[in-house]
Parts: C-alpha cells; sequence; structure tokens
C-alpha cells in the first residue's frame, strides 16, 4: 500500500458518509469516494448512481436502492434519512452515494441535518456535479471567456413537482448569461416562454444531456424556441442536464467524444479567430 493510499480516512462503525458519485463514469468518483465504497459495510444509494460505481463495494457489502424518480412510486426523503439514522445505530459503516454532488441538488444537506439532528457522526464527500462534469462530457464548458463571466445553477422544479415560483425568472434571464438547469426537462416548454418573455433570444442555443459521461449518453442541440418540439420528438427522456447559452455553440469544437468517434470539430465556432491570433501574438 503506497502512503497516500494509507493516508485515506478510516470510516468508523456507527458512521455516515455522505458521498457524491459524480454524473456516471466510474472514472470520476474521487479517491475519497472509492476509498468509503472499499469500506462500507451498507451503501444506500440513489437512482443516478451508475451500476458499475457500485462493483467497487467491498465483496459482502449490504447494497440498498433508496432512489426517487419524478412520476415513479418513490421512498420519503424524512424515510431514506431515517433509515441512515437506524443503520449507523446498529453499529453499521454507512455510505450515503448520492449521483453528482451531495451537495448540489442532491438532499445531501436535508439528510445531514437529520444526522445532527440525532447526534451520528458524518463526513460529506463531494462529487462531481453533472452541471459540470456532465456537459464537460458533452463538450459543452459552463464558462468560456469570449461567451460568459456568470453562470446560474437551478433546478426546474419545486418539492411539488411544478415549475419554482422562488426562482427569480426575470432576474436569471438577465443577469445569467449561461443557465443551467437540472431536472427541467419536463417543464421545458414553460421554462423557455418565461425565458423568451423575460428577453432572451428565442434563437438562443440549448443543448439537453442525458444519461451523461456514460456510454448511453445523448446530446441534443436546438434553441429556446425549438427546445420543447425537438426533445418531444427526440424520444429523450429525463434525468438531464439542460443548458441555455452560447456555450452550447461551443460544442461543434470541443465534443471530443465525438471527435473520438470521427466528428470532424470546428476550429473556431464562434468566429473568434482574429482575437486567438492577436493573444498568441
Amino acid at each position: 500500500m503506497s502512503d497516500w493510499q494509507a493516508n485515506l480516512p478510516q470510516m468508523k462503525p456507527g458512521e455516515v458518509w455522505l458521498v457524491g458519485a459524480g454524473p456516471g463514469d466510474p472514472g470520476l468518483l474521487t479517491l475519497h469516494a472509492a476509498n468509503a465504497l472499499a469500506q462500507a459495510d451498507v451503501i444506500v444509494h440513489d437512482a443516478l448512481v451508475n451500476a458499475d460505481c457500485l462493483k467497487l463495494a467491498r465483496p459482502g457489502a449490504l447494497v440498498e436502492y433508496a432512489g426517487k424518480r419524478g412520476g415513479k412510486p418513490s421512498a420519503k426523503q424524512r424515510d431514506i434519512s431515517l433509515r441512515l439514522v437506524e443503520l449507523a445505530r446498529a453499529g453499521h459503516r454507512v455510505l450515503r452515494l448520492k449521483g453528482g454532488d451531495p451537495f448540489v441538488f442532491g438532499r445531501g444537506g436535508e439528510e445531514a441535518l437529520t444526522l445532527v439532528e440525532h447526534h451520528v457522526p458524518f463526513r460529506i464527500v463531494p462529487g462531481i456535479t453533472a452541471g459540470i462534469g456532465g456537459l464537460a462530457y458533452a463538450g459543452i464548458p459552463v464558462t468560456h471567456r469570449d461567451t460568459n463571466h456568470t453562470v446560474t445553477f437551478l433546478t426546474g422544479h419545486d418539492s411539488s413537482g411544478l415549475v419554482p415560483d422562488r426562482v427569480d425568472w426575470d432576474g436569471v434571464a438577465r443577469g445569467s448569461q449561461v443557465i443551467v438547469m437540472y431536472m427541467a426537462m419536463k417543464h421545458i416548454s414553460t421554462i423557455a416562454a418565461r425565458l423568451i418573455g423575460a428577453g432572451r433570444s428565442s434563437d438562443e442555443p440549448v443543448a439537453f444531456v442525458t444519461d451523461a459521461s456514460t456510454a448511453t449518453q445523448n446530446v441534443l442541440e436546438t434553441t429556446l424556441a425549438r427546445a420543447a418540439d425537438d426533445v418531444t420528438a427526440s424520444g429523450l427522456q429525463p434525468p438531464a442536464i439542460v443548458v441555455v447559452g452560447q456555450v452550447v455553440r461551443l460544442r461543434s469544437a470541443l465534443d471530443w467524444l465525438g471527435a473520438a468517434q470521427g466528428r470532424v470539430l470546428t476550429p473556431d465556432p464562434l468566429g473568434n479567430r482574429a482575437d486567438a491570433q492577436k493573444d498568441s501574438a
């Protein structure tokens, strides 16, 4: 065992680790996440965790599914949180494995607060959130100096399943050059209409990314005006990451997965070649 492996933290009986599994590709697990998988007695995972990540679990570990998917029978959040407490009090080393990052629209904060309420020791292990890692696998950067200096991450539905009224849609439309939305596919018609009504161009580029960073990843490029019709025609199903903004245009140059399959990339999708030459002079 190397020195860095020897210095990784050890899970203790009665402890819960809230761990982000990243957007899908097991290679995007952190070392801390892999370390937790190798130690945990019980792994409680959500619907967005790639099954290949679970293959890293130690032999004999109990694996429990606690997924929540819109429109389908799901465990109640309070029940999931209390299950973590129950397992910890039974003396198990408990890994709560969540897709992406547990603190980015992952309800990790709610679960951690329940652990605090019941005096259960815990550790937070961040993961690569799909709104960054998933888009990177689609060849779409969330920032680029020629397109945006701001980016907003938001959820497309609230706890009732509706478009969240507490989002200042007018403010987001005016103030954020790039908008990255989780759980927004179902309501994209309403959301697109609100953004256009607040001043965004109907021709603004939009991309939907499903099964991000996995072998079944799909990317649909469209516009705000056509987003609802195009996603319906495509047959794509949630969950998806939706990104609005000029960064989507960069995919024609940065689709590295497509290039590996023969796609010819466009070197200057933003038309800034003169600026690039000036910078290099």
